[in-house]
C-alpha cells in the first residue's frame, strides 16, 4: 500500500449550490495545496468556472492516484454517480443522495488505501435533513460510517498553534446542562488526547478546560456545573497522569499569553469553543474529525450561498484543510509505525 503522504487527498462536494467547487477550482491553482481531487460532477464544475470567470481547466479522472499526472493539466474531478443538478445560492434536496454517496465513497477511498484522508466542502444541513439525512453534521454521520465508534469536533488553527474542542457540539444550549455529564468530558478528554499525540505529535498534551457558567460559575454563586460536575471530572483525569486544568473562565482563555499555557481547549459547548477561534484566524482555522480510523478536515466556515456563483469566495480555509488533512495523515502513519512522536 501506498504511504498516506504519497496519496492524493479525496475532497467531497459539499452542498453544490454553495462555494464548495469553486474554493476547490480556486485551491487547484495555488502552490501551496496538496494534490487531491474533487468527487464531483465534472460538466457542473466546468460550467461553475467559466461563470464565475475563473476559466480552469477541468481533468476528468477514472481513479484517485490519476490525480498526481492530470493535475498538471487542470483541477482533477472524479466523477459522482449521477449528475449533481444546481443552481448557485439555491439549495436543491434533489441534490443530497449525490452529496451523502460522495462522503461514503470518499471513507472508502480512504480506508482501502486509494487517498490519503477526506476533506469535505461544507454541507447545507437543513437540505440534507429535508431528503431524510438523520445526523446533525458531517461529524456525526462520520462516526457512523466509522462504525459508530465515537468521534469529537476540533477546529485547529496551524499559525496561532490554537487548537479548541466543543464538548457538545450541534446541540441547543438550553440542552448543554443535562447533556454534560462526567462521562462525557472525560471521553471526549481522552480522545482528545490521543489525537494530540498520534495526529500532532504532541508528546504531553496540555489541556485547558472552560467553565460552563460566566466566570466558571464564581464558587457556585453563578450555576453548580462547573463545581459539581467539570472540577471533579478534572482530578480523575489529572490522577491518569494527564497534564489538565479547570475549569477556567472562558472569557479570558484566548488572548495571546492565554494561549501560550495549553495545547487545546476544551469547551463545554459550540459557540464557546468556535467564536474564538472563527475571530482569531477564519481563513487559517480547520475542523479536524479526531477520534476515527481515518482522517478529516474541512474549511471551517459554511456554504457561503450568497457567494456562489460570483468568484469571490475565498479559497484560504479549504487549502489550510487540505495541507491539515496532508500532514496529519502523515503524522499518523508516522506514529502507527513508532516513528513519533
Amino acid at each position: 500500500m501506498t504511504a498516506p503522504n504519497e496519496l492524493p487527498l479525496a475532497l467531497t462536494p459539499g452542498e453544490p449550490a454553495g462555494v464548495g467547487a469553486e474554493i476547490a477550482l480556486k485551491a487547484w491553482r495555488r502552490n501551496d495545496a496538496p494534490v487531491f481531487f474533487l468527487m464531483d460532477d465534472p460538466d457542473r464544475v466546468a460550467a461553475l468556472s467559466h461563470k464565475a470567470g475563473l476559466h480552469i481547466p477541468i481533468c476528468v479522472i477514472d481513479r484517485p492516484n490519476a490525480a498526481f499526472e492530470a493535475r498538471a493539466s487542470g483541477l482533477p474531478v472524479l466523477p459522482c454517480t449521477g449528475p449533481i443538478h444546481s443552481q448557485p445560492g439555491h439549495p436543491d434536496p434533489s441534490t443530497a443522495t449525490a452529496v451523502i454517496k460522495a462522503i461514503r465513497d470518499a471513507v472508502t477511498m480512504v480506508k482501502s488505501g486509494e487517498a490519503a484522508a477526506v476533506v469535505t466542502n461544507p454541507i447545507q444541513k437543513n437540505t440534507l435533513h429535508q431528503a431524510g439525512f438523520p445526523h446533525p453534521g458531517h461529524t456525526e454521520f462520520l462516526a457512523g460510517l466509522a462504525g459508530g465508534q465515537r468521534s469529537v469536533m476540533m477546529l485547529a488553527s496551524r499559525e496561532l498553534a490554537l487548537r479548541v474542542v466543543p464538548v457538545t457540539i450541534h446541540e441547543p444550549i438550553r440542552r448543554v446542562p443535562d447533556l454534560l455529564t462526567q462521562e462525557l468530558i472525560i471521553e471526549t478528554a481522552r480522545i482528545t488526547v490521543r489525537s494530540l499525540i498520534q495526529d500532532f505529535g504532541i508528546k504531553a498534551p496540555r489541556i485547558a478546560v472552560s467553565g460552563l457558567n460566566p466566570h466558571a460559575g464564581e464558587a457556585g454563586s453563578i450555576g453548580t456545573e462547573d463545581n459539581a460536575v467539570i472540577a471533579p471530572v478534572l482530578a480523575v483525569l489529572r490522577a491518569e497522569g494527564l497534564e489538565i486544568f479547570g475549569p477556567l473562565a472562558a472569557d479570558s482563555m484566548f488572548h495571546a499569553a492565554a494561549r501560550q499555557s495549553y495545547d487545546v481547549a476544551l469547551c463545554m459547548y459550540h459557540d464557546q469553543a468556535l467564536i474564538p477561534i472563527k475571530t482569531l484566524d477564519f481563513w487559517g482555522g480547520v475542523n479536524v474529525t479526531i477520534g476515527l480510523p481515518f482522517v478529516r478536515t474541512s474549511p471551517d466556515h459554511g456554504t457561503a450561498l450568497d457567494l456562489a456563483g460570483t468568484g469571490k469566495a475565498n479559497e484560504g480555509s479549504l487549502v489550510a484543510a487540505l495541507c491539515m488533512a496532508r500532514e496529519i495523515a502523515g503524522q499518523r502513519r508516522n506514529f502507527q509505525q513508532g516513528l513519533a512522536p
